[in-house]
């Protein structure tokens, strides 16, 4: 007697939890939320926002199949790490995503990371290329290669690598341990993490600007001078293979004085700024920082305009 043919079952996708710490946008977050929900990888997403210093407010979304939404506290240190923290302890699922309360994922964004996953085991990061809305245009930023190493990180942030755009797998984050709580104002805390996941492995990346970030006036972190001056000099201090790269070091020392000269600080600003210049002497941003230093120029200004040609400082 012939045996009953059996039909093969895929096995199913693994699944994925996005963290959304948010800060008091219910609209913005509930399109970060459905931005999550919509997406059209076959997997189950569990979207989990972190509420920081507020009330747990869930928004009203539609959920397909195969997605949960949560809302907790953020239980840990107030702010952007704590907050992705809690995300990642309350996470169900094998991969973990960070998204920003008032950024988008575009459609594709998580299958296209998932499939290099698969192709690449040895990962634990895999991010994607960004569209920046200064809120009159739209920039698509690309990387340099698909492939980004720890030296590449070193000598270049890749600013168009963004921490909305990174998938990990929980093992990873294991390993490293929990985003860096003390960086001051989380300034940098993206970097920390790119530094830190890529002495494991190199950063494999979907080179199509697969995730919309605001860059505004009203962004979180927009003019928060002082904090983000602290948060780079504290990144300095943690990775010392950045002061060993003349380009890297000159390159921060230079947004450390622009910051803090942006934030009143005119003379450690230029103590900053000469350390860029003896280094990079055609460094913009720190000719930039030295005018503002004296008061001849608008830090808003050129944040502004950085803005809208798709550039941050």
């Amino acid at each position: 007697m012939r045996e009953p043919r059996t039909e093969a079952v895929a096995p199913r996708p693994p699944g994925v939890t996005a963290v959304i710490p948010t800060h008091r946008r219910p609209q913005r977050m509930r399109e970060a939320v459905d931005s999550v929900a919509q997406q059209s990888y076959p997997g189950d997403i569990e979207i989990i926002v972190v509420f920081d210093a507020c009330d747990v407010a869930l928004p009203d979304v539609d959920l397909p199949a195969g997605r949960v939404l949560r809302g907790i506290p953020n239980d840990r240190v107030r702010g952007l790490a704590g907050a992705r923290n809690s995300g990642i302890v309350a996470a169900e699922h094998d991969f973990v995503a960070f998204l920003d309360d008032d950024d988008v994922w575009l459609d594709g964004k998580l299958e296209a990371q998932m499939v290099l996953f698969d192709q690449h085991p040895e990962a634990g990061l895999v991010g994607t290329a960004m569209r920046v809305d200064d809120g009159r245009a739209m920039h698509d930023r690309l990387a340099p290669s698909t492939v980004v190493t720890h030296a590449d990180l070193v000598h270049d942030r890749i600013a168009g690598l963004h921490s909305s755009s990174f998938v990990f797998r929980r093992d990873v984050l294991d390993r490293i341990g929990m985003i860096d709580e003390r960086l001051p104002g989380a300034h940098g805390e993206d970097y920390d993490v790119l530094l830190t996941v890529s002495r494991l492995a190199p950063v494999r990346l979907v080179n199509r600007p697969l995730v919309a970030v605001r860059w505004s006036g009203d962004s979180y972190f927009y003019g928060h001078w002082g904090p983000y001056a602290e948060g780079h000099v504290y990144l300095l201090d943690k990775h010392a293979d950045l002061r060993a790269d003349d380009y890297a070091y000159s390159r921060i020392s230079s947004q450390i004085g622009f910051a803090l000269a942006a934030d009143g600080a005119g003379r450690p600003a230029r103590t900053w700024l000469r350390r860029s210049l003896r280094l990079q002497p055609l460094n913009v941003r720190a000719w930039l920082g030295v005018l503002i230093s004296y008061r001849l120029l608008s830090a808003r200004f050129v944040a502004r305009v950085a803005n809208l040609v798709g550039k941050g400082i």
